[in-house]
């Protein structure tokens, strides 16, 4: 997935899930080393030494982009132009000592982190970006059941939902959500909502 890939252990954080890709982008190697002896033991890390070798090294694998702004080749700014244009969904932590402007408006990052930064900073940053992305994807699935849900309650008799075990299954599926969803927003109550939910600019389509 990139130039210099670094070891980890996937199941470091306890998740029983796929490790999380997370590609350190930064132009500094003593930097970047920094960053991956911080996250190696919880996430699966790789390096880009600037932004060519960052266009090189995305591809639909990775979870989370710690992205440096000032880079000599291609600059930060770019690189997360590119990889929107490119269709990337996934979520960007910009990681720069440039000061935010008004410019960052138009910029299409999911959160800014200001150097110096430190171990619980990046890890906190790349938690805040994981949790929203699986709320996201959990609102995308309950929305579709939902909907679905709706169109049987529409146009199927009472009698046949009640001997229907897909829609029973649907119905569990849709509760399951719901208490997913209730327990992630819990999680987010000791955050800033707003920086946590930054990027939701719109509500899932039914």
């Amino acid at each position: 997935m990139s130039d210099e890939p670094a070891d980890a252990d996937p199941a470091a954080d306890g998740d029983d899930g796929p490790p999380v890709d997370v590609l350190i982008v930064e132009d500094e190697p003593q930097v970047a080393e920094l960053y991956t002896s911080w996250l190696d033991d919880r996430y699966r890390v790789s390096i880009a030494n600037g932004g060519e070798a960052a266009l090189a090294a995305w591809d639909a694998e990775v979870d989370v982009v710690l992205l440096d702004r000032r880079m000599p080749d291609v600059s930060g700014d770019e690189v997360l132009s590119a990889l929107r244009e490119r269709g990337a969904e996934c979520p960007v932590a910009i990681v720069t000592a440039v000061d935010p402007d008004v410019d960052i408006v138009e910029m299409g990052f999911d959160e800014y982190l200001v150097k110096p930064v430190d171990r619980e900073d990046l890890v906190e940053a790349i938690e805040r970006l994981l949790d929203r992305t699986k709320y996201r994807d959990a609102l995308q699935e309950y929305f579709a059941n939902v909907s679905k849900r709706s169109v049987l309650e529409k146009h199927v008799t009472d009698a046949e939902l009640q001997q229907s075990d897909a829609y029973d299954r649907l119905q569990r599926r849709v509760a399951e959500i719901e208490e997913d969803l209730e327990a992630t927003l819990y999680r987010f109550e000791d955050r800033d909502f707003r920086a946590v939910f930054r990027g939701f600019d719109e509500p899932p389509a039914e």
